[in-house]
């Protein structure tokens, strides 16, 4: 396989690991990336769905023990936060990536969330759930609900299920613990559907792309877990709301004078 190929998976698989589970939008990051790399076509939006998985696996490994023992609850949790996103997603993926899978409208994205967290940040808290085991099927639909949101890409899936899972009620922590969580069947559904749907497009020869693209999300994703989690224990998440709101305004500057040629 072409060398020049490897690279471009690495990269877009460091952004994906990097992005994931920050409040700032892998898909958003992907895109923009892709862009930049020349790596925008259909074959490559396929490959930042598939190499999510690599990013999932890092929370499977981390926790290992909570997803391997036989938790009742946990596994209804996720189902039921699963499915609200799952529905709409089939229902007008097709719509959302020919509209919104362009530059303006993540950018316009990334500052509107921006400005989302940093209203929500400004309100005081008094968590109802401490704790992941405490959630009920009711709260997991919430944040299953909060989550389609982030069908728009630029949004952000973690941003819009830690914030809103924080809104009804649970503590940045199990917030942030169960946006972890649910990214694993989100993901894993995620990339199956889209490799089947447009698997013509490859063949065996692109498997080290693929693996290249998930091992390097893998990785860096198992990083970024570990630091959000101690992140949170003592932090906001105000730095990613202007971290948002900046990079969304330079997309848009170099968009409307023409620095950087933005076709996704």
């Amino acid at each position: 396989m072409d060398l020049a190929i490897l690279i471009k998976a690495l990269i877009l698989g460091i952004v994906e690991g990097l992005t994931e589970f920050l409040p700032i939008s892998s898909t958003g990051h992907l895109i923009l990336a892709g862009d930049l790399l020349g790596a925008n076509d259909e074959r490559w939006s396929v490959f930042n769905i598939v190499i999510q998985t690599g990013a999932m696996l890092a929370v499977v490994w981390e926790y290992r023990a909570r997803f391997f023992k036989v938790d009742i609850a946990l596994y209804r949790n996720l189902f039921v936060a699963f499915l609200p996103a799952a529905v709409i997603g089939l229902l007008f993926s097709k719509y959302i990536k020919a509209y919104l899978f362009h530059a303006v409208p993540v950018a316009l994205a990334f500052i509107v969330g921006g400005i989302i967290i940093l209203v929500v940040e400004k309100r005081s808290f008094k968590p109802r759930v401490e704790d992941t085991r405490a959630m009920t099927w009711l709260d997991a639909l919430k944040v299953g609900i909060a989550q389609c949101f982030a069908l728009i890409p630029g949004t952000s899936r973690s941003g819009a299920t830690i914030i809103g899972g924080m809104l009804f009620g649970l503590s940045r922590k199990a917030a942030t613990e169960f946006s972890f969580f649910l990214a694993v069947p989100t993901l894993v559904a995620a990339g199956a559907y889209d490799l089947l749907k447009h698997r013509e497009l490859f063949s065996r020869s692109d498997l080290p792309m693929f693996g290249v693209g998930a091992v390097a999300a893998f990785i860096t994703a198992f990083v970024v877990v570990r630091w959000l989690i101690r992140y949170v224990a003592t932090h906001d998440f105000k730095p990613f709301a202007w971290y948002r709101i900046v990079f969304g305004l330079l997309v848009l500057l170099t968009a409307y004078f023409g620095w950087v040629d933005w076709k996704a």
